[in-house]
């Protein structure tokens, strides 16, 4: 293996990191930029593409106060998905600010193009199973139709990463897995669908080339090597979307291989050589940046968000004990928590705080403490919260079992994989060995710098990340506690069942 540095960049909804990676995989240091969402109006969800690239030119500066950078020869760079950033001829930036992918604005111009196109055939043929107003095709016919005087205007409409590679190259493009986030991507074609353009009404010229996510895109302009401090000579790879590379970070690299990302929202996603789509249940699917592969996942939509509400609107009292003992609130949360037994005394939590995925029966159902009597304390709420995320996200794998052979274990990453106690929680409910890994929190970064890796040659492919990833920990499942979950379970879906009508009862209140 050659000797050599990569800079990746993992460009987030909350803000950018900076990672400096060996040519091992091994992060040598991090530094994080963040920068603000806007919500302007009800379903708006918009970002400044200048803050991102001041994320990406500031967490620069601050890695190479920590870190020695020479050496780097390529950067590399996973961003948030289904971006809508349009330029004109120039390749000047025509609106402050863009809508991110959570943004729904454009659900109109979505229900005007299925009324001309089947939904069903679209979603089997793009795996665009989010809600479809997030596609990026539609915000684009959102600017046609409400801001006619801009869409005028527009010669190419890119991506979140695809920018930065822009400011850093000059080189407007994309990858196949953004690509794939477009709403006009035939999967197994692996190419924009003419049909697709033509019925959005859009000019084909709209949309980005495609080229691999490990292809050299450019070298860095002066401007661009000025401001960044780094040599003229450093390549950049096209990179990929946060889902794909994620995908690698953790590991899913091989057919069947399944993690869970557990953040502030969360999904389980699969390594694999077809995309796993269900009408159904909609599984959400990204082409893979390793060639010839997908991931496809689902998911809900409020995980750690929800364990947070918990900790803001229930638990100020540990935040105001930790805070003197100088802990983590959620290290105390789940001390806590440890006191409950499995089923928290009779306490169920549904954590839909954030609204339905495609899982549920209705977007409009909401969360749900049940069961709850004067009898139950703060650990039994704390705990039916952490049982009540493990046990939708249980429901969730299901889908996914009932499509492919996943492997013997999951692998966990993000921010709740810290805590012991929920791992064998997962462990029980999953009823399978979980995995906690040295990635952590960084398997987006860690997947950019696989795709930097391979792309400059520094690996000759993505098998290398087997040996970048290791295993810190493994639960095993309780087999008592499966029994006692397994039961929960048909509580806990028989409630999905009984909030979604709630749900869509209590929305007629804001009619």
């Amino acid at each position: 293996m050659n000797k050599g540095k990569i800079i990746a960049y993992d460009l987030g909804t909350g803000g950018n990191k900076a990672s400096l990676y060996d040519a091992r995989g091994a992060c040598l240091e991090s530094a994080f930029v963040s920068y603000e969402t806007f919500y302007p109006r009800a379903g708006w969800h918009e970002q400044r593409p200048a803050d991102w690239w001041d994320a990406v030119v500031r967490s620069t500066s601050l890695l190479q106060e920590r870190q020695d950078t020479s050496g780097v020869e390529c950067i590399s760079i996973a961003g948030h998905s289904l971006g809508a950033v349009p330029l004109d001829g120039r390749g000047d930036l025509l609106r402050e600010t863009t809508p991110i992918w959570s943004d729904t604005r454009a659900e109109q111009q979505s229900d005007r193009f299925f009324s001309r196109t089947d939904q069903g055939s679209w979603y089997m043929q793009t795996g665009n199973g989010f809600p479809p107003a997030c596609y990026t095709v539609f915000k684009i016919m959102w600017y046609r139709d409400q801001e006619p005087e801009l869409f005028r205007r527009i010669a190419r409409v890119i991506g979140t990463k695809d920018y930065i590679n822009y400011l850093l190259t000059g080189r407007i493009c994309t990858d196949f897995s953004y690509a794939s986030g477009s709403g006009v991507y035939d999967l197994n074609g692996w190419r924009y669908d003419s049909e697709l353009i033509e019925a959005s009404g859009l000019p084909k010229g709209m949309f980005p080339e495609i080229v691999p996510s490990t292809q050299v895109v450019g070298r860095l302009t002066k401007s661009a090597a000025k401001l960044l401090g780094l040599p003229l000579e450093v390549r950049v790879v096209a990179g990929g979307v946060d889902n794909s590379c994620m995908a690698v970070g953790a590991g899913n690299i091989a057919e069947g291989r399944v993690y869970t990302s557990l953040g502030s929202s969360s999904w389980i996603a699969v390594a694999s050589a077809s995309p796993v789509l269900d009408e159904e249940h909609r599984p959400f699917v990204f082409t893979h940046v390793v060639p010839g592969m997908f991931t496809s996942a689902v998911s809900i939509f409020s995980a750690g968000s929800s364990l947070n509400w918990v900790k803001d609107v229930l638990c100020s009292n540990l935040q105001q004990e930790a805070l003197k003992e100088g802990k983590d609130p959620y290290d105390l949360m789940n001390e806590y928590a440890a006191r409950s037994p499995v089923g928290a005394n009779g306490l169920l939590f549904n954590p839909s705080l954030a609204g339905g995925s495609s899982q549920e029966s209705s977007t409009y159902i909401r969360g749900a403490l049940m069961g709850i009597d004067l009898g139950h304390t703060q650990a039994d709420v704390i705990r039916a919260t952490m049982e009540g995320i493990a046990l939708n996200l249980t429901s969730v794998l299901e889908v996914l079992r009932s499509f492919c052979t996943l492997s013997d274990h999951m692998v966990m990453v993000g921010g709740g994989s810290k805590s012991r106690l929920w791992l064998q929680i997962f462990a029980d409910t999953y009823e399978m060995n979980v995995v906690k890994t040295s990635v952590g929190q960084d398997a987006g970064s860690l997947g950019a710098a696989a795709v930097g890796a391979v792309g400059c040659g520094l690996w000759d492919d993505f098998s290398e990340i087997d040996r970048a990833v290791r295993a810190r920990e493994t639960v095993r499942p309780d087999p008592n506690n499966m029994v006692k979950y397994r039961f929960l379970r048909k509580v806990f879906d028989y409630s999905r069942s009984c909030q979604s009508a709630i749900g869509e009862m209590l929305h007629g209140l804001d009619r």
